[in-house]
C-alpha cells in the first residue's frame, strides 16, 4: 500500500499527505501523530509564545518522533507584529528541513533567510497568480488552497475541482491540493486533477491526538458541509470558520457596515484559543471546512492516514481501472 509522489520523493515522507499549519492546533503532540503515520506533521510557529518556545517546541517535537516534520510561519498585517525573523531564525537553528509558509510577500524575507539551509519551502496560496510568482522567487512546493478551505480562502472564490487543474497546468514543481480534503476519495481526486499530494486542517482537527477539546471533535462529526460561515468580507480578509453565534453576530455586524473594532472583541485569539481549552464551541470563533461534511468519526492520525491511502489505492486500481473499456 503506497502512493508515491514528488511530494514523497522530495518531502522524504510514506504518504502524500500533510498536515496544515494550525493556530492553537499545530503543537508537537499533533505534528509528530502525523509524521509517525507516514504523512508530514507541522509544527505552527505562532502557536507559540516565542522564538525560544518555538525552538523548545521542536525540540520537543523530534522526541516523539524520528520522522520528518516541518514548522509553519504565516505572516499576516498586524498592529504589533510578531518577531517573525526571530521565529524563522529559531527553525534555522533546530535544523528543522521543511517549513510551511502563507501570507503577504512580506514572507518573502523569511525565504531568503532560509533557502541558504536547505529548507524545503511550501507555500500556500489560493491563486494561480501568486503560486506562479512564489515558484519564481524559488519556492519547492506550492500549496494550492480552494475556496473550500477553513481560514483564509483568498478574495477569488474559486473552488478547488477549478483552482487545482487550473494550477497544475501552470505550475512546474509540485503541488498539493488543499481545502476541501479528508477521504481516500478526495486524495484519488486531487491524484486526478494534477496535484501530487493533500494537505488537511480541518480532518485532522478530528483525530484523537488533536489537542483540542472532545466537544469540538464531537461537533466536526456532528456537523455538515453547511456549517461554515464567512466572515470578514467586508474587510477583503475573508475567513472560513464554523458557524456559530459568534460567527453570526460577526456576519450580521458586517452586514450592517460596522468597522471591525465593533466585532474585534468577539474575534480576538485569546477568547478561540480559550473554548478550544475549556470545550466552550459557542465561546468564539474556531476554524473549520466544509469537510465537516464527510466527518463521521474520530481515528487516531495512524487510522486516518492509512484508511485515506488505502480507499484512495482501491479507487485507483479498482473503480477507475475498471471504467476504462
Amino acid at each position: 500500500m503506497a502512493i508515491k509522489t514528488r511530494i514523497t520523493e522530495l518531502l522524504g515522507i510514506e504518504h502524500p499527505i500533510v498536515q496544515g499549519g494550525m493556530q492553537w492546533v499545530g503543537t508537537a503532540e499533533m505534528a509528530s501523530a502525523v509524521s509517525n503515520s507516514g504523512g508530514l506533521g507541522i509544527i505552527t510557529g505562532l502557536t507559540q509564545p516565542s522564538a525560544e518556545a518555538l525552538a523548545a517546541e521542536i525540540e520537543r517535537c523530534k522526541g516523539m518522533t524520528s520522522k520528518p516534520f516541518g514548522v509553519n510561519m504565516t505572516v499576516f498585517p498586524a498592529i504589533n507584529p510578531p518577531d517573525y525573523k526571530a521565529y524563522t531564525q529559531a527553525i534555522i537553528d533546530s535544523g528543522v528541513k521543511v517549513v510551511e509558509t502563507a501570507g503577504t510577500p512580506a514572507v518573502r524575507e523569511l525565504w531568503e533567510m532560509m533557502k541558504p539551509h536547505g529548507i524545503k519551502i511550501l507555500h500556500k496560496c489560493t491563486a494561480v497568480r501568486h503560486a506562479l510568482s512564489a515558484e519564481r522567487a524559488g519556492v519547492d512546493v506550492i500549496s494550492i488552497d480552494g475556496f473550500e478551505c477553513a481560514g483564509h480562502p483568498g478574495e477569488d472564490d474559486i473552488p478547488g475541482l477549478i483552482l487545482i487543474p487550473a494550477a497544475a497546468d501552470k505550475v512546474k514543481i509540485p503541488l498539493l491540493a488543499s481545502g476541501g480534503f479528508g477521504d481516500g476519495r478526495g486524495l484519488a481526486a486531487a491524484l486526478t486533477l494534477g496535484a501530487e499530494g493533500i494537505n488537511m486542517g480541518t480532518r485532522f482537527c478530528a483525530t484523537v491526538e488533536a489537542p483540542i477539546h472532545q466537544n469540538f471533535k464531537q461537533a466536526m462529526v456532528d456537523n455538515d458541509e453547511r456549517a461554515t460561515a464567512l466572515i470578514f468580507r467586508t474587510f477583503r480578509n475573508t475567513a472560513r470558520v464554523a458557524k456559530n453565534g459568534i460567527a453570526q453576530q460577526v456576519v450580521a455586524a458586517e452586514a450592517e457596515g460596522k468597522e471591525f473594532s465593533a466585532v474585534a472583541d468577539l474575534v480576538k485569539g485569546v477568547r478561540g484559543r480559550e473554548g478550544l481549552t475549556t470545550g466552550d464551541t459557542e465561546h468564539g470563533i474556531w476554524t473549520a471546512g466544509m469537510i465537516q461534511g464527510l466527518i463521521h468519526d474520530i481515528p487516531t492520525c495512524d487510522e486516518l492516514v492509512s484508511r485515506i491511502v488505502a480507499d484512495a489505492e482501491a479507487i485507483i486500481r479498482g473503480r477507475l481501472a475498471g471504467m476504462v473499456a
